[in-house]
């Protein structure tokens, strides 16, 4: 893919908020395309004049057809103090999904098991019993529904890989585009899966920190939806 132009959100010393384009690996794989990290690094060592290899570090991820707020740790401490917050729900992803159909409960908390193969790539629900299954947990709420979709908000509690996908499509109401996971309906569409909203506290100050970005509203299936209903974007002082 081309070289994208980087939307930077935040940046100081210890970290840097970016916006992370559609269908861009977070990091590099096997494919050999620009990957987000990288491109990170070359934006810190250009603009500081950086000699070598400039530190950036990896704190999450998101999947290459999902969208939306990243932070990278710009110092190693930075990076552990990010790392630590995950497993006390500190640091915090919220999402927003365009689904197919409507589910049963308006809102309820999803936990399964998960077993990644690694070959294929894929994801699936397993038995608790299963050896290697990781719990998965996340709580949506629908936010608004049409015909046919509905919009929901998305928290992870867990970061299992593919997970908002995999535990949507395994209550069968699949994630607009997502092929792979059931939608067989919207194919050759891009994935309606979108990290809105990243909350933290910075690794230094410990101020919480809150970042939001919209999803690409003019575009299918987000502009069958009021999304500006939803979320709420404080614009920077003038």
């Amino acid at each position: 893919m081309e070289k994208p132009e980087l939307t930077i959100l935040y940046e100081d010393n210890h970290l840097i908020v970016v916006l992370k384009p559609q269908n861009m690996p977070s990091q590099g794989d096997s494919t050999g395309d620009l990957d987000l990290l990288t491109a990170v690094k070359d934006y810190i060592k250009q603009k500081y004049d950086k000699q070598g290899d400039a530190f950036v570090g990896l704190v999450h991820r998101l999947d290459r057809p999902t969208g939306g707020v990243m932070v990278f740790a710009r110092t190693s401490k930075a990076a552990a103090r990010l790392a630590q917050q995950m497993p006390t729900g500190e640091f915090e992803k919220r999402y927003l999904a365009v689904i197919g159909g409507k589910p049963k409960d308006n809102q309820a908390r999803l936990t399964n098991y998960l077993m990644k193969d690694e070959k294929t790539n894929t994801v699936k629900v397993v038995p608790a019993t299963v050896e290697g299954a990781k719990k998965a947990e996340l709580v949506y709420r629908v936010l608004d529904s049409g015909l046919k979709m509905s919009l929901v908000d998305i928290r992870l509690i867990t970061g299992r890989s593919h997970q908002a996908r995999v535990q949507m499509s395994y209550i069968n109401t699949p994630i607009f585009g997502d092929v792979k996971y059931g939608d067989k309906l919207s194919k050759g569409q891009n994935l309606a899966l979108w990290a809105y909203e990243l909350k933290f506290y910075h690794p230094t100050t410990k101020v919480l920190m809150t970042f939001k970005a919209f999803p690409p509203v003019d575009k299918t299936p987000w502009k069958f939806f009021e999304i500006e209903r939803f979320i709420s974007v404080a614009r920077p002082p003038s």
